[in-house]
């Protein structure tokens, strides 16, 4: 007689086989929103294309191995040669190549691209954050480039190339580019106008010679880097080629891959520089106006990267409860998992439509939505970076044991949680970028309301709350120390009228009862029982590809 003892049941199958894109109706919704309809057909088309790509077994089996297999530093050669590479395992190149063909660094270069790319940056970083580093800095790179036309008209067509081309040689040489970025230093971190590396101007005009070190340098296998380093006039925006156009090597001295609670597959380095070759970006002693540019669009990236993985960590929880029986039915039937499942959905949905509304922004590029952008995307960067790891974390738990369990992928996602709330300038280094931009950019402010004001009458509590906010907003007094709860209230209020506008009625009411009407609980899965939550959970459902 056979042995039953290790027969499995009870256990919900994998979540694979199914279009990441597709099953997320928020993130559709938003794309249909945002994007012209003549572009609609070919986006959906290439957004399920790399949805059913996300959700494949393969490509989460790459997920797996590119952080099982974490990049090594070899700085020297068999033979003594100093050579300073990192080496990746090769899942790491097949997701950054699935990531550059699907135009994830080309949005500047297409119409709607910060739309369609936001979605498929979205989309794909659920298969694994690390690689998504190297693609957020390639494309963010592109407007601080803009500072200067020729090295724009050079350089930017490496860039939103479709085409990953690995390996270290002369950009010029390469059918693609990937960038990185070095601002902090290890005695001022976010001051970096603290920075005490070196530029030296050479004969040739605008070339110099560095001399220094980077505490932080991103994805130390690109092809070129924007560094801020100090000038005869100040702190200035260089760009530094890895490779020289005669095949030597630019002096890069890697000194240390930076061994991270998360991100595993992706190499943050230090570096060292000594008589590296650069070019001057921008003006001299104007490098932080210069690579704000590049910094703004990493925060944005901070926002979806975050909405990625709340998404994903939603789907995980609402699939397993949907399979799973407990005490007697489906976990997903039981009124306590729902009111979760449906507190986590909400916080999803409301990073997801956030997100891509500060791309349709970006795309539209008009001087309203410009200034929309100064205020929105510390906003957001604040809040939502912020709620994804207790979100994640939450998630987790909806597995019970397993979701403690590698297996599952669970601890992957919350490691990688805490990590956007971090770079780019952490928490109140975004709530100070806001009282910033409140103090000197009036327009900012009024676009920031003007937005908001679109959805004033349609829910008493979203009415509440921005009353609430413009009193907070006249009150000037301890400004600063009452900075974070200011920046939370704006994010709230921006997601609240976003949702009111947009979303299915029984979200809507959701968000506004318990994020702006004070019906909630300090812990997820506490809205009140009488909201609509089985439609809410419902919605949030992944299903299989068709």
């Amino acid at each position: 007689m056979a042995a039953t003892t290790h027969t499995v049941t009870n256990q919900a199958p994998p979540l694979v086989g199914y279009d990441v894109f597709a099953s997320d109706r928020a993130l559709v919704e938003a794309v249909e929103r945002h994007l012209d309809p003549a572009l609609l057909d070919s986006a959906r088309d290439d957004l399920s294309l790399l949805g059913r790509s996300a959700g494949s077994a393969q490509a989460q089996e790459w997920g797996v191995l590119a952080n099982e297999n974490p990049p090594r530093l070899r700085t020297h050669d068999r033979y003594g040669n100093r050579v300073d590479e990192v080496d990746f395992h090769p899942s790491w190149h097949r997701l950054l190549g699935k990531a550059v063909g699907a135009g994830l660094t080309a949005a500047w270069s297409r119409p709607g691209g910060h739309v369609r790319r936001a979605a498929g940056f979205l989309v794909w970083t659920q298969t694994e954050g690390g690689h998504g580093c190297p693609v957020s800095m390639t494309h963010a790179a592109v407007p601080a480039l803009r500072a200067d036309p020729a090295l724009a008209a050079e350089w930017e067509p490496r860039l939103t190339s479709t085409i990953y081309d690995r390996g270290l040689r002369p950009a010029s040489q390469k059918a693609g580019a990937l960038f990185g970025m070095g601002m902090t230093e290890k005695q001022g971190g976010s001051d970096v106008r603290a920075n005490t590396t070196r530029a030296a101007a050479l004969s040739e005009e605008g070339t110099y010679e560095l001399k220094g070190h980077k505490w932080f340098c991103s994805a130390p296998m690109s092809d070129g880097f924007l560094v801020l380093a100090q000038a005869e006039q100040g702190l200035t925006c260089f760009l530094v080629p890895r490779v020289l156009e005669d095949g030597t090597r630019n002096p890069f001295a890697i000194q240390r891959l930076k061994d991270k609670l998360g991100n595993r597959s992706n190499a943050s380095s230090e570096v060292e520089f000594d008589g590296t070759w650069a070019r001057r970006v921008g003006d001299e002693g104007r490098g932080v106006r210069t690579i704000i540019e590049m910094v703004a669009a990493t925060r944005l990236d901070c926002v979806i990267g975050s909405a990625a993985l709340m998404r994903q960590a939603v789907a995980q929880a609402v699939h397993h409860a949907t399979y799973r029986e407990a005490f007697g039915g489906k976990l997903i039937d039981k009124p306590l998992m729902r009111n979760v499942l449906a507190d986590l959905a909400l916080e999803s949905e409301a990073a997801t439509t956030l997100a891509l509304r500060l791309a349709a922004a970006y795309d539209d590029g008009s001087e309203q939505e410009q200034a929309f952008l100064r205020l929105a995307v510390p906003a957001a960067k604040y809040w939502v970076t912020k709620r994804c790891t207790p979100m994640v974390g939450e998630a987790l738990e909806c597995l019970g044991g397993n979701g403690y369990v590698e297996e599952s992928g669970m601890p992957r996602l919350l490691r990688e949680a805490p990590l956007n709330s971090i770079w780019e300038g952490s928490g109140n280094v975004q709530a100070l970028d806001v009282l910033r931009a409140l103090q000197r950019e009036p327009l900012a402010l009024n676009a920031f309301l003007q937005e908001v004001g679109r959805a004033r009458g349609a829910d008493h509590r979203l009415d509440g709350a921005i009353k609430g906010l413009l009193t907070e907003l006249a009150d000037l007094e301890g400004i600063e120390a009452r900075a974070r709860r200011l920046v939370e209230r704006m994010a709230l209020v921006l997601q609240g009228s976003l949702l009111v506008r947009y979303a299915p009625p029984e979200v809507a009411d959701a968000f506004c009862a318990s994020r702006l009407g004070g019906d909630w609980g300090a812990a997820f899965g506490t809205l009140p029982h009488s909201l609509d939550l089985a439609s809410v959970v419902e919605r949030a459902a992944p299903r299989p590809a068709e």
